[in-house]
């Protein structure tokens, strides 16, 4: 009998350099996959290409082998599974899942806000395209009723998606797959197990649930991290000109990084080499700790 060994994941957007936000993820689902003795993998969810500037991918993986970082495997780039992600679109539209939209985003702007700030689509072409129209993105079709899930940090989290998310984009405008579509396809295929990210993808969670099962997928076990924000509480980014960890010194901000996530390292850390940081977070990253919050200021 074969024991299944645990696969966790780090996938930025490679939109600028790595900052403390990002540091603070990667580090706490490689602490995660390390306790759980599994494998780590990295994929840079670039497939929206217009938003990955040249050379940000090159510039974030030398910054995390400059902090110590090791993953498993070749890293996964999106941008290079499209023809993946257009076959399962083409699944879903088989089984009617997925239906073309004419909706411009100016149409939609009067639509009711979700917990995550996006509209909520009001089902327009749900029942086909309008008289005229003609398709300029497709979206999935969602079920009444509501998608629950046990986070590891967060607790109980509910979500009635008809009511606040709406049947949502799979195929953009812009001839871009979303994101939803592309992050359930590539944890599925690479067999990722625990997810660990961001507390600001706690709201797509339940959208992504829906979509493996509509695709007959594993669900994996989620634990969400506090978000790292600024003083006017906004989620460190590069649109909010956060900072770019100094990885030719790299340990301060590492061990910074796990104060903020509650493992209480000892101030000395600070001056420790990479090799005894990562030996002493290892030693000592206990989940439960992690503060339950969605945002902290660092």
């Amino acid at each position: 009998m074969s024991i299944e060994v645990p696969v966790g994941r780090f996938a930025p957007s490679p939109t600028g350099p790595l900052h403390f936000g990002s540091l603070v993820a990667a580090l706490g689902s490689r602490l995660d996959a390390c306790a759980c003795g599994g494998r780590w993998l990295l994929r840079m969810e670039d497939v929206d290409e217009p938003r990955c500037p040249p050379g940000a991918s090159d510039e974030m993986l030398r910054a995390l082998t400059a902090c110590g970082f090791e993953w498993d495997g070749p890293v996964l780039f999106q941008s290079t599974r499209k023809a993946r992600y257009r076959e399962v679109l083409e699944t879903l539209k088989a089984a009617g899942r997925a239906y073309p939209c004419a909706c411009t985003r100016r149409e939609l702007a009067d639509s009711a806000l979700a917990p995550d700030g996006a509209h909520v689509y009001p089902g327009t072409c749900r029942p086909g395209l309008p008289a005229g129209k003609s398709a300029r993105a497709w979206r999935l079709r969602v079920d009444a009723g509501t998608v629950c899930f046990d986070d590891v940090i967060q607790g109980r989290c509910c979500q009635n998606l008809e009511r606040e998310a709406g049947d949502f984009v799979l195929l953009r405008a812009d001839g871009h797959f979303a994101y939803q579509l592309a992050v359930v396809v590539d944890d599925a295929d690479q067999g990722v197990t625990h997810v660990v990210r961001g507390a600001d993808l706690l709201d797509s969670t339940p959208r992504q649930i829906f979509l493996q099962g509509c695709l007959g997928l594993r669900v994996p076990a989620y634990a969400h991290l506090p978000v790292v924000v600024n003083a006017d509480g906004e989620k460190l980014s590069k649109q909010t000109r956060a900072p770019a960890i100094d990885y030719r010194d790299p340990v301060p901000a590492m061990t910074d990084a796990l104060a903020f996530l509650g493992q209480s390292p000892p101030k000395d850390l600070r001056r420790a080499t990479t090799a005894d940081f990562w030996r002493w977070a290892r030693a000592n990253w206990d989940m439960s700790r992690v503060p339950r919050a969605r945002g902290l200021a660092a």
